[in-house]
């Protein structure tokens, strides 16, 4: 029997950071049953190349306000998403699945540090130089990592995570699955609280350990 969590995210998704307190309970409950979590890149804004428009940005802006209103995570809201910001997650994505590749402990690290980074600190994570640096702090020796981000097979197993969570129909994030031998079940499509979800973790953990 093999098992485990997929957890389906974009870094720079707001309500994957409203999620991540869940995220990271329910990823330490399914380990203490020996079930791994895979980190799978969605893709919710990419290759556009265009900066934000001014209604855009304010409209994000009163969406990150909802977020922490449900959620209790914080946003800098103060000079976030500046004139010209061109709101492209596919770099972002690509640091995470990188670091997949190289240092699977270190991705969820990453993940988190590119979250607060953005999120909280008002960081420029499309840019190179910043993801090179989170990436190091996740404990991924930098030049290891600057020399395979921009890798073609990166570029590639970035792409392959899009198309494989467009090909299943996924249409939003965060989204948490659980596969045992092959078959996906559905955990959330979207952000619940970590009451509701704990319990519904814990009977199909149930499941995985008589199957």
């Amino acid at each position: 029997m093999s098992a485990r969590l997929l957890y389906v995210m974009d870094p720079m998704c707001s309500w994957c950071w409203g999620f991540a307190p869940v995220a990271e309970a329910l990823v330490k409950q399914a380990q203490a049953a020996g079930v791994e979590l895979h980190l799978v890149v969605g893709g919710l804004r990419t290759g556009s190349g265009a900066a934000l428009e001014p209604t855009t940005r304010r409209y994000i802006l009163e969406h990150w306000q909802a977020v922490t209103e449900a959620t209790g995570q914080p946003f800098n809201r103060e000079g976030a998403l500046p004139e010209g910001f061109v709101y492209d997650t596919e770099p972002a994505c690509r640091a995470i699945v990188t670091a997949r590749g190289l240092a699977p402990d270190c991705a969820w690290t990453l993940l988190g540090l590119i979250q607060r980074a953005f999120y909280v600190e008002g960081r420029d994570v499309t840019l190179a130089k910043v993801l090179v640096e989170l990436a190091e702090q996740a404990g991924i020796p930098r030049i290891e990592f600057a020399e395979a981000f921009d890798r073609a097979d990166q570029h590639a197993a970035t792409a392959a995570d899009f198309t494989w969570v467009q090909d299943l129909g996924v249409a939003g994030f965060p989204t948490l699955l659980a596969e045992r031998n092959g078959q996906l079940a559905l955990l959330t499509n979207g952000y619940q609280p970590l009451s509701e979800l704990s319990a519904l973790l814990g009977r199909w953990l149930e499941r995985a350990a008589c199957a």
